[in-house]
């Protein structure tokens, strides 16, 4: 089978969305199928000019047979080839309506929600990675649910993480994982647990600036603001061995997001037996049972730091819920799986 699958440049880049992107097509790779690569240049999903200039050139290059996947981090880009989009077999893969980004002008929100909207309707098969994005399609894009397919990301094997120190004296460890960016509430986080001075713990925040230089400076400077920069490590983007020694060393794994469209952090929290404390934006809480951790109402500041009081007080609560992490991670798809599902989702749509 020959899929063309069209996403915005460099596909190399490390955040959620483009890892559930590079593991499917290795997947689908591997499962033999010929998968062709498409990498957008330009501003996304704001779509500029060059965006639109590539997306142009990219679909105008496309053969006439195999199947189209687009990101809909990209969609935008085809906004001028609305017509053109109805010519081939599309599917729209859809991490999250990207009009619900935390952060826009209403300007740009209502311009992003109408275009995938009018988009969508072109697509034979809409992919969402989770029962909350699939909802949210329906209600708010209508998009009927005969034309959804819900295929959550896979999860990588891993070790169970050890912790900071195997008797638990010392500073709890806490990581957050996530691009600094809005949507992810690591300003939330930082109030919450900035009113735990009398508790030993130490947080450290792993995710790229890139995207957003602006809130990455104002991240730093809140913490600054807040007398808690002694005790808040940002790393940058990690990956790799580095990235893996940060799971193992945590004690905990806290995220204040304001909308997930699956939550890939927080399942790789659980796939490594880490409690988590987070607030259940979109689809992020659905992964989390009350075996494994704690899950908030979106913004909310006061419950998030009682309950960060109550997981870093309580050594006993936290290796229980630890145990609960470790089991629910357990019972999470694999990408093979989840590979092996987009392919037979792509194919019910082939001419």
């Amino acid at each position: 089978m020959q899929i063309d699958f069209i996403a915005p440049a460099p596909f190399d880049r490390i955040n959620g969305g483009y890892e559930y992107d590079r593991r499917i097509v290795a997947g689908m790779r591997a499962l033999n199928h010929e998968v062709r690569v498409h990498e957008l240049e330009g501003g996304h999903p704001v779509a500029d000019t060059a965006a639109v200039a590539s997306a142009r050139q990219c679909w105008q290059s496309l053969p006439r047979n195999g199947v189209v996947v687009i990101d809909n981090l990209a969609l935008a880009s085809f906004a001028p080839l609305n017509a053109e989009l109805a010519t081939r077999p599309l599917i729209v893969l859809d991490h999250h309506p990207t009009g619900l980004e935390t952060g826009l002008d209403d300007v740009t929100r209502a311009s992003l929600i109408e275009v995938e909207k009018r988009l969508l309707r072109h697509a034979r098969l809409v992919i969402a990675t989770s029962q909350a994005t699939a909802d949210t399609l329906a209600a708010e894009f209508d998009v009927a649910s005969e034309r959804v397919c819900v295929i959550e990301p896979g999860t990588a094997d891993a070790p169970r993480s050890r912790g900071s120190a195997p008797d638990g004296r010392g500073a709890v460890e806490l990581l957050a994982i996530g691009t600094l960016i809005p949507r992810k509430g690591h300003d939330v986080l930082l109030r919450a647990i900035a009113r735990l001075p009398d508790l030993d713990w130490h947080l450290t925040i792993a995710g790229s600036a890139r995207p957003d230089p602006d809130t990455a400076v104002a991240l730093k400077s809140l913490a600054a603001d807040l007398t808690i920069d002694s005790r808040v490590t940002f790393l940058g983007e990690m990956t790799g061995e580095p990235l893996a020694a940060l799971w193992q060393q945590a004690d905990l794994f806290a995220l204040a997001t304001h909308y997930e469209g699956y939550g890939m952090a927080i399942a790789e929290a659980l796939k490594r037996g880490l409690p988590v404390a987070i607030c259940g934006g979109g689809a992020a809480g659905a992964l989390v049972t009350p075996q494994s951790g704690v899950v908030c109402p979106p913004a909310d500041i006061d419950q998030l730091s009682k309950a960060l009081r109550r997981l870093i007080f309580d050594t006993e609560l936290r290796r229980s819920l630890a145990d609960g992490a470790w089991t629910a991670g357990q019972s999470l798809p694999n990408w093979p799986t989840q590979a092996a599902r987009f392919a037979q989702a792509v194919a019910s749509v082939a001419d």
